[in-house]
């Protein structure tokens, strides 16, 4: 499979080509050359997705492969960084997620950027993402992977800060840019010690049981805790800024600024499960240190509780779906949490989620595009009734709602079905609190899909109309998956420990989940479907929640205190103060100095002869005098 290298190099090739030949080309020749390139990589992803998996097992198990690989830096005999790429099943399952996602959002892209100043440039960013996002998914070894990984930041920042002009963009940007360079700073870190004490980066070798972080590091500890539990937790702190996971979720909603293709390609398949990517690929490492894992259940569960809380009472459409994004990917963090090598249904259940809400959300982020195509605008106020002049976007975007909320035969049922009973298996109290999260989706998802299609009409300047074909030909495609996914043998291709996993539902924590959605569904029904003054009147009686989730909790305002108040006004100011007047001042000082002493004494230097023969003879005779006395 040595041509997988391709799937690599013609994203990069692309970005170059449109980076710096773009300007000359006419937006229709960007468009169809960047939606080509992704297309040829996405047959290339599907032609080596077939071929992985229909390979012969060895013991039951899918071999893994590494089809091109070089040495770059050679640090001691055991310790090196290679570039090169590796095929097992998450790997192989992650290139047609990504692939097909990005390429869905190249064509709807044509449509919705049609006329944008700076269509080429926006076309290059994306190939650069998909280039940056591809390579992170085979990296053959952690270092290869930060690599990747910090490009993925810096071309998510900019897409997010595309509309350059704009100082909410711009802002975005860099709020996105900062945060998440916060947290890949602990992996850095997490990677350094790591690599110390097993000697390696490679990930075949940490995980196929060669090299113990546990018999590596020696019992070490550090303020009570393992050096391998330090080191695997600074790892995630890096998943965890990208994944968005509290409190390192902050960047996400304010990435809505990107154009809304941006945010599917960002919220959906690729940018946010970097993190949870990350988990899966060095799994059997966390196995070997359990609190680790405890502590991604915890943080998982909180955010996936906070996020739903959130998105309840949000009324831009970009920013419900983006809270929604960040409770969906706790829900595969905590799924990975409390999965383990022995009861490896988490770790199955959260690829498979990874999977099927991949398409679920892309269709639920191109859906909006395409209304704020139809309505110019974000707020749900300003929506209302649409569902008689989108009939397509109508229909695709209930079926994604229906997935999400996991109502069968939907797919998002399928992998939130494995999600939750791999963690009531773990424990009955997470369970419950994941369950409760599962019926907050569905009625945030529903009173979104309400207030755009039902509910009471807006006035428009122009009369809404369905998206050109371009645009809605993605969300039928994204649709019809989203209907047939859940019933994708996934146990049968992807596991922890490579042996198939034979999927059966759980009909006790099934049936349980579906009667939350449906209560979930319903109440949405009751309050949203027709014009009524049953939500401000819940507001109202909730009035205290209400103003706190919808100011996300008030953890923005916090940040804002902390770093302006307390970190730049607190203790930068005064240290600037130091530099400038005391620092600066005694240099300053000293040059005054000298410049005014060097001033007052430049006679001593005119360069007459009868000054320099009157200051010799007054000095010999100022000597003489002085030894007369002496004497």
């Amino acid at each position: 499979m040595e041509y997988s290298l391709i799937i690599l190099l013609l994203p990069l090739f692309m970005f170059l080509l449109l980076g710096l030949c773009g300007h000359k080309m006419s937006h229709r020749t960007a468009g169809l050359l960047g939606t080509t390139g992704l297309f040829i990589v996405t047959a290339l992803a599907y032609t080596v997705a077939f071929q992985y998996f229909t390979l012969p097992r060895v013991d039951g198990v899918y071999q893994t492969l590494i089809p091109f690989n070089i040495e770059w830096l050679h640090f001691t005999e055991h310790l090196h960084i290679s570039l090169g790429i590796l095929l097992d099943p998450i790997s192989v399952m992650m290139l047609v997620v990504i692939t097909t996602v990005s390429l869905m959002v190249h064509l709807y892209s044509i449509g919705y950027m049609h006329g944008e100043v700076g269509f080429q440039r926006y076309f290059a960013f994306l190939s650069l993402f998909s280039f940056s996002m591809l390579g992170l998914v085979v990296a053959t070894n952690i270092f290869q992977m930060y690599i990747f990984w910090e490009l993925v930041g810096a071309s998510s920042y900019l897409l997010i800060g595309f509309y350059y002009t704009k100082a909410s963009a711009v802002s975005a940007s860099k709020k996105a840019f900062i945060v998440t360079r916060f947290a890949d700073l602990g992996f850095l870190v997490g990677i350094l010690i790591l690599s110390f004490y097993t000697e390696t980066f490679d990930f075949k070798t940490l995980t196929d049981g060669s090299v113990s972080i546990l018999s590596s590091t020696g019992g070490k500890t550090f303020l009570g805790f393992s050096i391998a539990s330090w080191a695997m937790a600074l790892i995630f702190m890096g998943g965890a800024g990208k994944s968005a996971m509290f409190p390192l979720h902050i960047w996400l909603p304010d990435a809505m600024e990107g154009p809304t293709p941006v945010s599917a390609l960002i919220h959906a398949a690729t940018m946010v499960v970097a993190g949870v990517y990350l988990v899966a690929r060095l799994f059997p490492v966390y196995c070997m240190t359990p609190e680790v894992l405890d502590l991604i259940t915890y943080i998982g569960a909180f955010t996936a509780l906070y996020a739903a809380v959130v998105a309840c009472v949000q009324t831009d459409i970009k920013r419900v779906l983006a809270f929604s994004t960040i409770s969906q990917i706790a829900f595969m963090m905590v799924s990975l949490g409390v999965a383990s090598e022995a009861a490896g249904l988490g770790y199955m259940a959260s690829m498979f989620h990874l999977f099927t809400h991949a398409m679920f959300k892309a269709l639920l982020f191109l859906g909006a595009g395409a209304i704020i195509h139809a309505v110019h605008s974000n707020e749900m106020s300003h929506m209302g009734g649409l569902r008689k002049y989108m009939p397509i976007t109508h229909i695709t975007f209930l079926i994604a709602c229906l997935a999400i909320a996991g109502i069968p035969p939907f797919s998002g049922f399928f992998s939130k079905d494995e999600i939750l009973a791999a963690v009531f298996e773990k424990s009955t109290f997470w369970g419950v609190w994941m369950a409760v999260v599962a019926g907050l989706t569905a009625f945030y998802m529903f009173r979104l899909y309400y207030n755009i299609f039902w509910g009471k009409e807006a006035e428009h300047e122009h009369t809404p109309h369905e998206a050109p074909k371009v645009m809605y030909i993605p969300l039928v495609f994204l649709a019809l998956v989203t209907c047939v996914a859940g019933f994708i043998p996934f146990g049968e291709f992807v596991t922890s420990d490579g042996l198939p996993y034979h999927i059966h539902i759980e009909m006790s924590v099934a049936v349980t989940s579906v009667i939350i959605a449906i209560i979930g569904i319903v109440l949405a029904t009751w309050l949203y479907k027709n014009p009524n003054d049953k939500p401000a009147r819940m507001a109202a009686s909730m009035s205290g929640l209400y103003k706190w989730a919808y100011h996300r909790f008030y953890i923005d305002e916090v940040y804002q205190f902390i770093t302006h108040k307390i970190i730049f006004n607190g203790i930068c100011s005064p240290i600037a103060w130091f530099d400038r007047h005391v620092i600066d001042g005694s240099m300053n000082m000293l040059a005054w100095i000298t410049q005014t002493t060097s001033y007052h004494i430049r006679g001593l230097q005119s360069g007459r002869l009868q000054s320099y023969a009157l200051v010799f003879i007054l000095g010999a005779m100022i000597i003489a005098i002085i030894a007369v006395i002496c004497l």
